[in-house]
């Protein structure tokens, strides 16, 4: 059986590595910050703990056999119900969340090492973690570039221009349209059209659309 002073020693462990990982999410003002990733690093520490040495006083019972690793095991798939709470959908192609839920994920495991006395491996992997959230991310921005206009509002008199000359002059480079979406104003001179588009688009590009819309008669804005 563990004595206190290591029972303390590891769940104040799990909340300190938990809250590294947590300080990096909440630095990107994620939905999991750093409450949430110490809360489940402690968690799952104290959930090792209690499967692998809470049921100690009952050992040596007949007909009694003891798995160490049986309740640890449920924090796994447990945590995945968390992790599906911070994944957004939020339109075709769009999911934002998946690295957040996955770093839940990870530090739950951190904290099963960690109430398991497996510290070295705990350390080492929320120094990876945060590696691989702060530090890749930028090289991944370089590496992939991704140069897209992810919406384009366009500020249009209704009486003067049609929602198909706007699509005809979108599409006219071969930029694929997802979706175009009406919201009517006060008056007509204030209607907004709302472009989303179904991939990554040049910049080059989108300047071009830009100085044609702005070319047309009945469109008093555009914003990117």
């Amino acid at each position: 059986m563990l004595s206190h002073q290591e029972i303390i020693i590891r769940l104040v462990t799990a909340a300190a590595l938990g809250g590294i990982v947590g300080l990096e999410r909440e630095r990107l003002e994620w939905v999991a910050g750093l409450r949430t990733h110490m809360l489940v690093c402690v968690g799952a520490a104290l959930i090792m703990i209690v499967s692998a040495f809470g049921f100690a006083d009952i050992l040596g019972t007949p007909n009694v056999s003891l798995d160490p690793s049986r309740v640890a095991a449920q924090v796994v798939s447990g945590i995945g119900f968390l992790g599906a709470g911070t994944i957004l959908f939020l339109r075709q192609e769009v999911i934002r969340g998946l690295t957040t839920a996955g770093s839940l994920w990870t530090v739950a495991g951190v904290g099963l090492a960690v109430g398991g006395g497996l510290y070295v491996a705990a350390i080492c992997t929320t120094t990876l973690v945060v590696v691989i959230l702060a530090a890749v991310k930028p090289l991944e921005r370089r590496l992939f570039r991704r140069d897209h206009v992810k919406r384009m509002i366009v500020l249009i008199d209704r009486q003067n221009i049609s929602l198909l000359e706007m699509q005809h002059e979108l599409e006219a480079d071969g930029i694929s349209v997802d979706q175009i979406t009406m919201k009517l104003g006060d008056t007509n001179k204030n209607d907004q059209i709302e472009v989303s588009f179904l991939r990554s688009v040049p910049k080059d590009g989108m300047l071009s659309v830009v100085q044609r819309l702005q070319a047309l008669n009945g469109v008093r804005g555009v914003t990117l």
